[in-house]
């Protein structure tokens, strides 16, 4: 019996520190994000995406342009929710497809938009990592090498603390040291695994 374990969470909140963890207590780790842009590259999303969007969002050779999509699917709420309402489905078809192909008997589905797909339904388990706003800023900021202002926005279009903390009890904070953290996340690993 394969036990799956969701991780979700706002941007710049650490859930790679957390996959690295998993990784180490034997977890097989799926990226949502590498299987969305897989998914974004089949052709009937493709298709799915263009009739959303607009045949503009294709390069001349009917690939995907990542930026005239993003350009248009982040300009307002209504677009990004059609974008994860067209693009879901498709994910979600990956995602079974892995977690079945897969050896290992434990797998982390690394999410940040894990409730909004309907992914926590394929999980046993789902954890939410939070962090400070303005820790999580500086960490985007680290990591994007982008702007103050950049940041802010890439946050805001996230959803709030309290959206995740209705979802799940299992909450763990990473405001701490990257240790400390590390060693509260393997412990609530092994206590929500149980011996599994």
């Amino acid at each position: 019996m394969k036990y799956v374990l969701g991780l979700t969470g706002p941007t710049g909140a650490g859930k790679t520190d957390a996959c690295g963890v998993a990784e180490e207590l034997g977890f097989y780790v799926i990226n949502c994000d590498l299987v969305a842009r897989k998914a974004a590259d089949e052709a009937a999303c493709l298709d799915a995406l263009s009739e959303a969007f607009g045949r503009d969002i294709l390069n001349s050779d009917n690939t995907l342009n990542r930026a005239a999509l993003a350009k248009k699917a982040f300009s307002s709420r209504d677009n990004t929710n059609l974008l994860n309402k067209t693009i879901f489905p498709f994910i979600l078809k990956l995602l079974k497809e892995e977690i079945k192909g897969s050896e290992s008997e434990k797998i982390l589905l690394d999410a940040p938009t894990l409730y909004e797909a309907g992914a926590d339904k394929l999980c046993d388990d789902v954890c939410a990592v939070l962090s400070d706003k303005a820790v999580r800023k500086k960490r985007i900021m680290l990591r994007d090498s982008i702007s103050d202002q950049a940041a802010e926005l890439r946050m805001s279009a996230g959803k709030p603390d309290e959206y995740y903390k209705e979802k799940t009890q299992n909450i763990i904070y990473n405001d701490k040291d990257k240790e400390a953290f590390k060693t509260e996340f393997k412990n609530l690993l092994l206590k929500l695994m149980g011996g599994k």
